[in-house]
């Protein structure tokens, strides 16, 4: 359950996104939902890879270099989806730091265990 309302969390998150930034354009719930899944496979599959394969580079950068590839695993979402559209690379990276903020923060809100 807490996974599902985690996907859910996420798709919101993607919606809210477009009033957030303007460069950011979502269709839909339904396209939220699929880019949320697709961010989330991304994430749990290529971005360890690519963690692994640019080390030196984020070592050199003090870690500076893992905002460059959430802004890929955004960017590479939006190319997988026609209804989910960044203007730009730059804006990409923008976009994954403020859906990483804000999905975490109101995961924590929404998520939390009770004591």
């Amino acid at each position: 359950m807490r996974l599902l309302l985690g996907w859910a969390i996420n798709a919101g998150v993607l919606l809210l996104l477009p009033y957030l930034i303007p460069a950011v354009h979502i269709d839909d719930f339904v396209t939220a939902l699929m880019v949320a899944l697709v961010l989330g496979l991304l994430n749990a599959i290529v971005r360890p890879l690519l963690v692994i394969l640019t080390l030196p580079i984020t070592l050199l950068t003090l870690g500076l270099f893992l905002f460059v590839i959430n802004g890929l695993m955004f960017w590479l979402a939006s190319r997988l989806f026609s209804g989910f559209h960044i203007d730009s690379f730059a804006w990409s990276i923008v976009a994954a730091l403020v859906y990483s903020a804000v999905s975490w923060a109101v995961s924590a809100v929404v998520l939390r265990k009770n004591a």
